[in-house]
């Protein structure tokens, strides 16, 4: 729901039609399964419908064509974005709670998907239209006015924070391992950075007044910042730090400017023998591993603590490179993912003699885990073992709007969902592959792991699975968690055997 000045704005859902899965424990057969209505891809979704409600609970429903239209993608101060089913047709409206109406303000539409960015659409407080929005000439998200680009080309604009009418605050990134507060300036068009440069930042603005969130780039930590006008108050902060010293190694490599990251062990010394590598990626939309806040890297640094170098980069496909770089994963998952990762590696492993590419292990969960797997099954000359946490193996049997996002319906489109599917490949793998998969994953669904682990079966490929019982898609606990990755070294340990020249940990 939205607040008004005289009433609520409440999203009402009708999930009736949507497939129930059945969500049990088999630890605890006692209890009932829960039903879970999940709209797998190319299913039924929920109908969404938008009410206003009066302060004397009067009532009225706000009609726009839903079946051509059925996403309600965002609602800000008034102002909604609606998207066709195959999210490449947009329409940018202005609810009149009087009439029970959404005036049209905008169409949008995109060959391979209309973007949906943080904080837009919206009008300003003259009624004018302000988004972001993808300018193909100069391959850049750019913030726009009325329709017209104000925002520099090169600029990825991210997210709206605050729009006024002499100029707007935002997200933006200029590299897309950094990301910076701008203030853009509505009618020169010049932005200029708020937060320090080189590093990972963000804010929550509001009338005259801004918090500034900055991590360190160098060491884990946030910074917290007050600013009202030209005051900076700094707020105390007493966030424990965490034990080990995490030190990133950034670099850009290969034909496509590649952003990575490499962590050495602690007290690691260059030459002092090659590493076992494990290769640390997510490498899907909407999430980077690569980008200049430390803190990010923690758990990654832990692992090279145990006698790895950690290799982690960012391909076609994750954010913050533009329109182009993001669509270049349209209708295929899996080819242009994987490469990325290879050409990275291949790059590094060229450029460090001290990482070791005859034992190379591949790590990653929910998209990353997908990536895992895929790896060792299409790549094992590159790859040689692999953990993967609960991964996608089919993309059918994921949701709707993500999937047919990249992928189209697979109805139209079946060629895309064989494309980037494990279990067509289950019969390729040669190399030890460990799937660990929560029971009680309503995201990425457990049968997704059940399902590929029967495909390999089948195809008698040996292969290892740890069922986390009670387990949702990550994992909060923090004994679960620790005991995981002690397995995960232990799985790396065991099939990427150091060499006589290795370097070895003092401890574990």
């Amino acid at each position: 729901h939205w607040w008004f000045a005289d009433g609520l704005l409440v999203e009402h859902y009708d999930n009736s039609g949507v497939a129930i899965r059945w969500i049990g424990d088999p630890a605890r057969p006692e209890i009932e399964p829960v039903a879970h209505r999940y709209p797998a891809a190319g299913t039924a979704n929920a109908q969404v419908s938008l009410w206003f409600v009066t302060l004397d609970g009067t009532r009225t429903r706000l009609d726009w064509d839903a079946e051509r239209f059925p996403y309600l993608a965002s609602v800000h101060d008034g102002v909604v974005m609606l998207l066709s089913r195959d999210q490449r047709t947009a329409q940018i409206g202005r609810i009149d709670p009087e009439r029970g109406t959404i005036e049209i303000l905008a169409t949008r539409t995109d060959d391979a998907w209309v973007d949906v960015a943080g904080g837009v659409p919206i009008v300003d407080s003259s009624g004018v239209l302000i988004d972001i929005v993808n300018d193909v000439a100069t391959d850049t998200y750019r913030l726009t006015r009325a329709g017209v680009a104000v925002s520099p080309p090169g600029l990825q604009i991210r997210d709206l924070l605050r729009a006024g009418l002499e100029s707007c605050i935002v997200t933006a990134s200029v590299v897309p391992e950094s990301q910076g507060v701008y203030r853009v300036d509505l009618a020169s068009g010049e932005a200029v950075e708020l937060t320090p440069p080189g590093c990972w930042a963000s804010a929550v603005a509001g009338d005259g007044l801004r918090v500034d969130i900055v991590t360190d780039p160098s060491e884990p930590g946030t910074t917290f910042t007050i600013v009202d006008g030209e005051r900076r108050i700094p707020v105390e902060s007493f966030a424990e730090r965490p034990l080990i010293r995490v030190a990133p190694h950034y670099s850009t490599v290969a034909k496509h400017d590649f952003r990575t990251c490499i962590l050495w062990p602690a007290g690691y010394l260059p030459g002092s023998g090659p590493l076992p590598v494990i290769v640390s990626p997510y490498g899907g939309p909407h999430a980077q591993r690569v980008v200049r806040s430390a803190g990010a890297y923690a758990t990654d640094q832990w692992i090279a603590d145990q006698g790895f170098a950690v290799v982690i980069a960012d391909g076609r496909g994750t954010p913050g490179r533009g329109p182009a770089w993001d669509r270049a994963i349209l209708g295929d998952l899996a080819s242009r993912v994987l490469e990325d990762q290879v050409d990275a590696l291949q790059a590094l492993a060229a450029d460090q003699p001290d990482l070791d590419p005859t034992r190379v292990g591949i790590r990653g969960w929910s998209f990353g885990g997908y990536l895992a797997a895929l790896a060792v099954l299409d790549r094992p000359d590159v790859f040689h073992a692999a953990v993967a946490g609960a991964p996608v193996t089919d993309w059918a049997l994921y949701d709707t709007a993500y999937t047919e996002r990249y992928l189209g319906h697979p109805e139209t489109s079946p060629e895309a969902y064989t494309r980037s599917s494990l279990i067509e490949r289950a019969g390729q793998l040669t190399r030890p592959l460990l799937l660990i998969h929560g029971l009680a994953d309503d995201n990425v669904l457990a049968a997704h792991t059940l399902q590929l682990s029967s495909a390999l079966l089948a195809a008698g490929r040996s292969h290892s699975v740890v069922p986390l019982s009670g387990v949702t898609h990550m994992t909060p606990q923090e004994v679960v968690a620790e005991n995981l990755l002690r397995l995960e070294i232990d799985f790396f340990r065991k099939n990427l055997p150091p060499s006589p020249r290795s370097f070895r940990p003092e401890s574990g």
